[in-house]
């Protein structure tokens, strides 16, 4: 797997937490030339800090934003030349009823999880193209399955898997990889950063952690998957098992998502 990425361009969005982070350090151990972004320029600070001498670049860009991923690509292929690899992993949550949550809500998470993607992949697919490279969405369960208090998470998985499949037969016979992972529950601060139903950060989440997939070793996965040039790949036996339950049994699979996620009638936050 390390030739797969040594002295490869690779570009991650949302690289200062959790499978982000843990993806940038993969990479860089592997020998990849890395460029990665994120809102907080503190965190950026202490990325590039902790990583010290390595092919790093880290740019400032808040992914809703088009002109953001545009001088994000800009960016990286001023620093390295070219852009082999992008993984589109940023990402947002929420954990609010439908009927509870402002409009907000669902068009903040369609910016960063659809959009987000949709921008960095436009302004880099003409190196990745030249270079036959590879694109990757950072999806969930959540885009196979719809899931209850995460409305506009779904929605926008959805759109995410739809437009790449959509991109990826589109490419098929130019050289061009698209494929999209999909992480169960992972250890990340995505529950802390999920919107609720006013589009603020909820900054806390019930669910105990202890249980959920690291996100090292998610990134270990995702890494695998790149280089196999998998189609797409599903984690955890509960992310499997959900699925084909969903294709299967999907009137089951509702009551049986329903009791997950709901305890004495209220929706676990």
């Amino acid at each position: 797997m390390e030739q797969t990425f040594n002295n490869k361009v690779v570009a991650v969005t949302g690289g200062t937490d959790g499978i982000g982070k843990a993806l940038v350090i993969a990479l860089l151990s592997k020998g990849a030339k890395v460029a990665t972004c994120a809102r907080n320029q503190e965190k950026l600070y202490q990325l590039n800090k902790e990583n010290a001498g390595a092919p790093l670049v880290t740019v400032v860009a808040d992914v809703s934003k088009e002109n953001d991923c545009r001088h994000f690509i800009e960016s990286t292929l001023q620093a390295f030349g070219q852009i082999d690899i992008l993984i589109n992993n940023a990402g947002l949550s929420m954990r609010a009823l439908f009927a509870d949550a402002e409009v907000a809500v669902i068009k903040k998470l369609m910016d960063v999880n659809f959009y987000g993607a949709l921008y960095c992949t436009k302004y880099a697919l003409p190196s990745i193209t030249k270079q036959k490279g590879v694109v990757v969405g950072v999806s969930s369960i959540a885009g196979y399955r719809g899931l209850p208090g995460r409305t506009g998470y779904s929605a926008s998985k959805f759109a995410l898997q739809g437009w790449l499949e959509s991109l990826r037969t589109e490419l098929l016979h130019q050289g061009v990889h698209v494929m999209w992972v999909c992480p169960g529950f992972t250890t990340s601060n995505i529950r802390q950063a999920a919107l609720n139903e006013k589009a603020e950060a909820h900054g806390e989440t019930s669910m105990n952690e202890s249980k959920m997939m690291s996100a090292d070793l998610c990134a270990t996965h995702i890494l695998t998957a790149i280089a196999s040039r998998k189609r797409t790949l599903v984690l955890t036996f509960t992310g499997i098992r959900t699925v084909w339950m969903n294709k299967l049994f999907p009137n089951l699979t509702d009551k049986l998502v329903h009791r997950f996620f709901f305890k004495n009638g209220t929706l676990i936050q």
